[in-house]
């Protein structure tokens, strides 16, 4: 089976698609995976309409997800914890959880490593290892 992954992002306000695509690529490279193993991206509930996200779900043509604060604080702990974070959308993160919470839906999944940031976004990547329990 070819492996699966979700790419998850936290970015501050008109974070520029340009720039989240870079960041994706760094993240990718960083772990030794390749663009076409990704089937989805993932954010926050709190960055719905964010407009750098959209154009990078739409440049890659692939769903963009966006997680309620409950279900990121499910993967919370598998993450760094940042203040401003929680006070903003609810959760001590956004990347690792976003794409922790996304993956776990389509099966059993596993963070490849901490997020990588840019200037204005984090990145994480979670495997999905299995296919979801029935």
């Amino acid at each position: 089976m070819p492996i699966r992954l979700i790419a998850g992002f936290g970015c501050r306000r008109g974070c520029p698609v340009d720039e989240l695509q870079a960041l994706l690529q760094q993240c990718l490279a960083a772990h030794g995976r390749q663009l076409d193993e990704l089937v989805g991206l993932a954010s926050s509930a709190h960055k719905r309409g964010e407009p750098g996200l959209q154009a990078l779900a739409e440049r890659l043509v692939l769903p963009l997800e966006y997680v309620a604060a409950e279900a990121l604080l499910a993967f919370a702990g598998q993450a760094e914890a940042k203040p401003l974070t929680r006070q903003v959308t609810g959760s001590p993160a956004v990347a690792e959880p976003s794409a922790l919470a996304a993956a776990a839906r389509l099966g059993r999944a596993q963070l490849l490593g901490p997020r990588l940031r840019s200037a204005n976004a984090t990145c994480a990547l979670a495997r999905i290892d299995s296919e979801p329990c029935a």
